[in-house]
């Protein structure tokens, strides 16, 4: 099987290189591209030179130039495509335009199997009933949106904590907290102004909680408000050194892995 890569990080594109020949050897990447333009570019000259079109696009949505929708308006594509994207607002785009799927990043290698399952059964479909696997996808995709709308449930984020004060309970609201953190096994927040209190929720529990546009996971110890980053420094081994206010105790560092998600939740 063919396969066209459409992400803007090498390490990403490295990544998702090594798990595909990993899930099937047979695969072969022939192209990759890192932003609309070149992505444009890459379709058109494959079809002018009388090359098939790739089996499946992997394609980022967020890309440096715009967002890779806007590649289906500059030049027609005749592939099916899976998407990958950090932001799951944009799955019912994304099954509109050809997909037949999208992953939500990092990466599982089981849903990556599942993907490519799914894939097969439509090249299968193809084969029985001479129907175009474009079209058999869409089909597909129908069927695919409606499962979402049916699942898909405004989310209503934390918007307080009521929590222990000498005494006394009092309740703080949520927009006042600078950052959840983890010390010796206790859940804690600081809040603008510098106060401290204790949760009986573990990180992990308090990410599903909180507005993911407003807070970021930095790392296992660390969830952070937008508004709290003062400073962003280059690390090593491609790391990011946070200066957050007020200043922890601990650093804050942004894992190699996760730097390129900060990056655009910071921008967008």
């Amino acid at each position: 099987m063919n396969v066209f890569i459409v992400e803007d990080e090498e390490l990403a594109v490295r990544k998702l290189t090594k798990l595909l020949q990993e899930v099937d050897p047979t695969i072969e990447i022939v192209g990759t591209a890192a932003s609309v333009r070149a992505s444009v570019n890459w379709l058109e000259q494959n079809r002018t030179t009388g090359q098939p079109a790739p089996d499946l696009i992997l394609m980022d949505i967020e890309l440096a130039d715009g967002q890779s929708f806007d590649i289906f308006e500059q030049t027609p594509v005749e592939s099916p495509v899976i998407f990958t994207t950090s932001y799951d607002e944009y799955a019912l785009k994304a099954f509109k335009v050809n997909s037949i799927d999208y992953l939500l990043k990092p990466i599982k290698r089981r849903e990556l199997e599942a993907s490519l399952e799914k894939h097969h059964r439509l090249r299968s479909q193809q084969t029985t009933t001479q129907v175009p696997v474009q079209d058999a996808g869409r089909v597909a995709i129908d069927v695919l949106v409606q499962q979402l709308r049916q699942q898909i449930q405004p989310t209503d984020y934390r918007k307080r904590f009521l929590v222990r004060h000498l005494q006394q309970w009092v309740p703080v609201e949520v927009a006042d907290v600078a950052y959840f953190y983890s010390e010796d096994g206790v859940s804690l927040f600081r809040t603008n102004n510098n106060q401290k209190f204790s949760l009986d929720y573990t990180l992990d529990e308090l990410e599903a909680m909180l507005d993911p546009t407003q807070f970021f996971r930095a790392n296992r110890q660390f969830i952070i408000d937008i508004n709290s980053v003062q400073q962003i420094h280059p690390y090593f081994n491609n790391k990011l050194k946070l200066t957050i206010k007020p200043a922890p105790t601990d650093e804050v560092i942004v894992s190699r892995e996760r730097a390129t998600d900060f990056k655009k939740w910071m921008g967008k």
